[in-house]
């Protein structure tokens, strides 16, 4: 029987809020404590997050967490975070040069168009699994190298550091956080945040000096890349109760992926946060995508070779229930959205395309924007809570049978389950919709905290609490199966419903 006295500490930085929790060797909740992170918007297109305020409160929310269970031994702690959102400091002084720049964000939608002109888009995508999008770390850094006085030149000395969130976090725990510990802060990253940057080659496993000439960033500003489940250093003392080995990084939507147990070829996890991310697990073979996905790291587990997944991002998924409550205030808290779409019984002909920041795959058009169709006389608040819940579905669905068409050219089998987390899947008729648009069983977990869970066991696992990666498969448990209730035409109509508005969409 699993020693549930031994606890295992998640930092789980995410884009809406910051949380920590600790999670028993059995992979049962313990604490949670959390911090709702805002979000700054100076222009449009532009999303930036306050990376000391990221900080101090990762660093609360870990001290109250264990806090509830000092009678606990918590033995490790791992590192989950959003991934993309890219920041630059200062080594000597630990200062961020300029706010995080967040994935969401499109500043660089020109810069992007621009190498896509000159033909590195061929380039990327053979050496990283991505597109040219602004998505990504790497035009974001060289954006923050371009835009900031003297930073190339201090980046090419070797005086700034670069890093997504994890990085940050993992720098500030290992001495960053104090001048007098800051020259032992280990500045890191693993495999899964790497190869979300424009900047790693997935298949040499390294940076790539091919892009990094391309964008003009030194490599000196750059982290060292470590597996996900890696033993990168030790907290400092005065940080926390105890010095804790931090055990673990993985970006938010792999570890989710390791948390859910999708460690075999064939599996596939959809988190549906404030945007959505389905990944498919390849094993160890990068798959290409011939239909709009990317091909990224899955978390690598100690011990592990490289591991690799199919993955398709919804830009917009339960943001557009944020929308409808601080936009269009047709509700007062998210929670409320269930209830209002319940009071119709179908969306009454309206389709909803939350392209609020472009959309994601697999269309990959920054240049999109938001369209509701299908509006009458007879369309009320609820028809429109409906379709926005439903698009959430809808975004899904594509991707899914994009992964699907690629699994099959390539040999493999068609997914038989989406395994399913995050706040937006504890949504009862968002699920059912979601099992109905792709005929297959949707299942959700009896733990949701998926990404966190996930980071918790890597880091176990290479701290000596899990024996193998045959115990983390034992202790993944389905709460609930959502069985297709829609026949196989009326899901295709549906289908196409959406993909008829989605061109519209994209009308110029």
């Amino acid at each position: 029987m699993p020693d549930t006295q031994c606890a295992i500490l998640a930092l789980d930085q995410g884009t809406s809020s910051t949380r920590a929790i600790v999670f028993d060797q059995a992979g049962a909740i313990l604490a949670r404590c959390q911090r709702e992170l805002p979000q700054s918007y100076p222009r449009p297109g532009w999303v930036e997050h306050d990376a000391r305020r990221i900080w101090t409160d990762q660093l609360s929310t870990a001290r109250e967490a264990i806090a509830v269970v000092r009678a606990r031994r918590v033995v490790a702690l791992g590192v989950t975070n959003q991934r993309e959102t890219t920041l630059l400091w200062n080594r000597a002084t630990g200062e961020p040069l300029y706010p995080a720049i967040v994935w969401q964000d499109r500043r660089t939608a020109d810069l992007c168009d621009e190498l896509r002109a000159q033909g590195l888009e061929p380039e990327v995508r053979n050496r990283t699994g991505l597109l040219l999008d602004p998505y990504f770390s790497g035009t974001k850094l060289k954006w923050l190298l371009d835009h900031i006085p003297g930073a190339r030149a201090q980046a090419l000395e070797g005086k700034l550091a670069f890093g997504t969130i994890d990085s940050w976090l993992l720098w500030m725990l290992s001495g960053g956080a104090e001048v007098a510990t800051r020259e032992q802060a280990v500045h890191a990253t693993d495999v899964s945040n790497a190869s979300r940057t424009l900047l790693w080659n997935i298949h040499r496993q390294d940076w790539d000096d091919v892009l990094l000439t391309a964008l003009d960033i030194p490599r000196a500003v750059l982290p060292q890349v470590h597996a996900s489940g890696h033993l990168y250093g030790h907290t400092v003392p005065g940080l926390l109760p105890e010095s804790l080995p931090i055990g673990a990084m993985a970006g938010d939507q792999q570890a989710a992926l390791f948390g859910q147990a999708c460690l075999q070829a064939g599996l596939a996890k959809n988190t549906y946060g404030t945007g959505c991310f389905l990944l498919l697990h390849t094993g160890n073979v990068a798959q290409n995508s011939h239909h709009g996905l990317l091909t990224t790291a899955a978390a690598q587990a100690t011990g592990q070779g490289p591991q690799y997944a199919l993955e398709g991002s919804v830009f917009v998924g339960g943001a557009v229930v944020q929308w409808l409550r601080d936009g269009l205030h047709a509700i007062s808290a998210s929670a409320e959205v269930e209830q209002l779409a319940q009071s119709v019984p179908d969306s009454g002909g309206v389709v909803f395309v939350p392209a609020f920041t472009g959309l994601g795959a697999p269309y990959w058009r920054p240049d999109a924007t938001g369209t509701i169709t299908g509006l009458t006389r007879g369309t009320t608040i609820a028809h429109v809570a409906r379709a926005a819940l439903e698009s959430i579905a809808f975004q899904s669905a594509a991707l899914l049978g994009s992964m699907n068409a690629d699994s099959q050219a390539a040999g493999g089998p068609q997914v038989a389950e989406l395994r399913v987390d995050g706040g937006a899947s504890g949504n009862d008729l968002l699920m059912q919709f979601q099992a109905d648009l792709l005929g297959i069983p949707v299942v959700r977990p009896l733990v949701l905290e998926t990404t966190a869970l996930g980071v918790a066991m890597l880091a176990g696992l290479s701290c000596g609490v899990y024996a193998g990666v045959g115990a983390i498969e034992a202790l993944w448990k389905p709460a609930r199966r959502f069985l297709p209730g829609l026949d196989a035409e009326r899901a295709r109509q549906r289908n196409q419903e959406w993909e008829h508005a989605v061109r519209q969409t994209l009308t110029p």
